[in-house]
């Protein structure tokens, strides 16, 4: 037998015929943007109310949109998880994620963190984020509620385990974060600002200016009376209303006014104290505050992979 007889045999055996089975071929235009086919699941601008966690028995309670994202596992986002915890007084809960990130913002209470034989204590307004490989058990001495993001789902789309720590069990204080925020409020230029925000950032991530190589987290203040202009970015926001006075939201929408900067007919969130809420990727969103008490929120991004990657594509507007 030649060698192109045995490759003719071969090519018409059963190892060809399993190897190419699940290929397939579509024309450029017609699978380049499964999104805008609806083959891709759009994402929604979900809420979540403060109801699911300020009472009750300690637990973890999981904001998963796996349906609407058309995934196998849990997901708030493609690339993130968003849950509330309650720890009652006394009450302990051990988490031990597949996650390169970890970030706890803690809504209320006072508690302490043990991992690796280290303990770590936090307090309300505290942000504390863990690496990937950390088994840890969080007890609180008074009832605490926190706001938990991960990045399990990226992790399990790509098919992998995190095996790698980028850094070290960090706590931002809210004191710490309380007195910048404070300071770019009061700068002289600050209500020309598109936001009146910080980054919290972590030493170790000093191109991307963000809290893990992975996960951005912004603390904002939107004063009394204030229309912070629209902006834009690629990632998906999972937005935290730390505090806010009826009359504080959200407008959200795909398009501008060329001429007034102003959303086309936006979608309102209102805010309410401890609400958490899902800005899609792309859209345009301005925030509003109608009331008589200063705002505060704490958008959770994927910003960092994204920033990495180029391709955050952050745009603003400035009202005229």
């Amino acid at each position: 037998m030649t060698i192109n007889e045995k490759q003719a045999n071969l090519s018409n055996g059963k190892v060809n015929k399993d190897c190419t089975k699940d290929a397939l071929f579509y024309e450029y235009t017609t699978a380049a943007d499964p999104i805008g086919s609806g083959i891709i699941s759009a994402i929604p601008p979900k809420e979540f109310s403060s109801e699911l966690y300020n009472s009750g028995e300690t637990r973890i309670v999981t904001l998963d949109l796996s349906n609407e994202l058309k995934t196998e596992y849990p997901a708030t986002s493609p690339s993130l998880l968003a849950h509330f915890i309650r720890i009652n007084a006394n009450d302990s809960i051990t988490t031990q994620p597949n996650a390169t990130s970890e970030l706890y913002y803690i809504i209320s209470g006072v508690g302490h963190t043990e991992l690796n034989g280290e303990i770590i204590t936090w307090k309300k307004g505290d942000f504390l984020t863990l690496p990937s490989g950390s088994t840890s058990r969080h007890t609180a001495t008074e009832d605490a509620t926190i706001y938990y993001i991960l990045d399990t789902p990226l992790l399990n789309y790509l098919g992998v385990k995190a095996t790698e720590t980028r850094f070290k069990p960090t706590l931002f204080t809210a004191e710490q974060a309380t007195a910048k925020l404070e300071e770019v409020a009061n700068a002289p230029d600050a209500h020309l600002k598109n936001r009146i925000s910080i980054l919290l950032n972590n030493l170790e991530f000093k191109q991307t200016l963000t809290i893990t190589h992975v996960l951005w987290a912004m603390f904002g203040i939107v004063p009394v009376g204030s229309n912070q202009a629209a902006h834009s970015h690629k990632s998906v926001a999972l937005d935290f209303v730390a505090y806010a006075a009826p009359g504080t939201y959200t407008l959200v929408g795909d398009k501008i006014d060329p001429v007034t900067k102003k959303i086309i007919d936006p979608v309102r969130i209102d805010w309410v104290t401890g609400k958490a809420f899902v800005t899609p990727p792309g859209l345009w969103h301005s925030h509003h505050n109608e009331s008589e008490e200063p705002a505060f929120i704490i958008p959770i991004q994927d910003a960092g992979l994204q920033t990495y990657l180029r391709t955050l594509d952050i745009q603003f507007t400035h009202y005229v």
